[in-house]
């Protein structure tokens, strides 16, 4: 029979586990310990980063993010330098485009060719000079040299200073009424609008300017002025020297010269006040530029063979030159009155004509057939040849009042 093995337990743990293990375990134990708790050597990758970081947390730095890096950083600092220059110069930019598109002449040029139509009072044909301001004073000087430009069927008025000026009837301005006298405030609007119509259909109704009867004209006059009807009649029906309409009315001989378009550009003012007479005195002072050509063959023709040709442009097979512009000036100073017919023999609401002067620009010395006749460079002149001084038609500070010894002189431009 064998023996069994005795078992002692130990002493100094008081463990039933043998010495060995506990042995073994120990050791184990002790390895694993060192291998994690024990402090590693660090990278030089991890010594950069971590000195790096350092130093900026010690600038109070934070870390850059992903979505807050150079490039991001970089743009965002762009808008907002964009914004704040938006910011300041955003009103005076805002003003500026404001004035611009109310008034595009403020800017050099034509950029947005605003140039008007002829029939709103500004530049027509093509230009581009702002328009002038209506007249209502006395002008103190002759109005400066235009570009030096030559006229043509598109532009009739290049190279003028009338280029500027309004156009037709639009021009005639009558002012705002108000009582004279024993005169109503209706009453001097009905006779400051008579005038226009008198100073119309004398220089620019188209009959007139064909040579017919200025009979619009004619019907605003007092017929209880008998001489001075008289005397306009007996101009129209046998022009001459001592009688020529062209006193009073602007006429061409259609077999001649027709107009350059439809435009007569005009200058002047119109005024009034309490006359000598117990009357409205009307004073008016007004510049005409007609632009012409020289009347076609075919012109010449229908008007042989009784025929009336329109105005218009020139078509094609006219005679030499019926492209060629030139312009006649003319200027005419005239005073009206409005008479109470309860002090005097006056018809009610006509006009008597108590002065008239006139300056004619452009036209042959010595001829007296109730006709204007522009000079062409193309053509031979005509009439008598110029005695008297040079001066400016469109000069209207100087005054015209004729003293019976005139003579006929040259134009210093047209």
């Amino acid at each position: 029979m064998a023996e069994k093995p005795s078992e002692k337990p130990s002493e100094e743990s008081g463990s039933s586990i043998p010495d060995d293990v506990w042995e073994r375990f120990v050791q184990d134990s002790e390895r694993g310990i060192r291998m994690s708790g024990a402090p590693k050597e660090p990278s030089a990758r991890a010594r950069m980063v971590t000195e790096r970081l350092r130093q900026k947390d010690a600038k109070g730095a934070q870390p850059e993010g992903w979505r807050t890096g150079p490039a991001w950083r970089e743009m965002d600092g762009r808008a907002a330098r964009r914004r704040r220059l938006w910011a300041i110069l955003g009103v005076p930019v805002a003003i500026a485009v404001a004035l611009v598109a109310v008034k595009p002449s403020l800017l050099p040029g034509d950029p947005f060719g605003t140039s008007s139509d002829a029939s709103s009072g500004t530049p027509s044909g093509g230009a581009s000079a702002a328009a002038l301001p209506a007249e209502t004073a006395p002008p103190t000087a002759a109005p400066s040299s235009a570009a030096p430009d030559t006229p043509t069927l598109d532009r009739p008025f290049a190279g003028s200073p009338a280029e500027r000026w309004a156009d037709g009837a639009a021009a005639i301005v009558v002012p705002k009424a108000t009582p004279v006298g024993t005169f109503t405030s209706a009453q001097v609007a009905a006779a400051l609008k008579r005038a226009k119509t008198l100073l119309v259909g004398a220089n620019l109704a188209p009959g007139t300017l064909r040579g017919e009867s200025p009979e619009s004209a004619l019907a605003v006059l007092d017929p209880k002025q008998p001489p001075m009807l008289d005397d306009v009649n007996s101009w129209l029906r046998a022009p001459g020297k001592k009688h020529d309409p062209l006193m009073l009315f602007s006429r061409f001989d259609p077999a001649e010269v027709r107009p350059a378009g439809d435009v007569v550009k005009v200058r002047g003012r119109m005024t009034f006040k309490a006359g000598a007479h117990a009357s409205v005195a009307i004073h008016m002072d007004y510049t005409f530029v007609y632009p012409l050509i020289q009347a076609s063959k075919a012109s010449k023709a229908s008007k042989a063979s009784g025929t009336t040709e329109t105005s218009g442009a020139p078509t094609e097979g006219s005679g030499a030159g019926s492209t060629e512009v030139a312009r006649t000036i003319v200027r005419r100073v005239l005073d009206l009155e409005l008479l109470d017919p309860r002090k005097y023999q006056a018809t009610p609401g006509k006009l008597s004509i108590t002065r008239y002067d006139q300056d004619l620009g452009n036209t042959a010395c010595d001829v007296y057939d109730g006709f204007l006749h522009p000079q062409f460079d193309s053509a031979a002149p005509t009439g008598a040849p110029p005695t008297g001084p040079t001066t400016d038609p469109y000069d209207r500070s100087r005054d015209i009042e004729h003293s019976g010894t005139e003579t006929c002189g040259t134009v210093s431009r047209t």
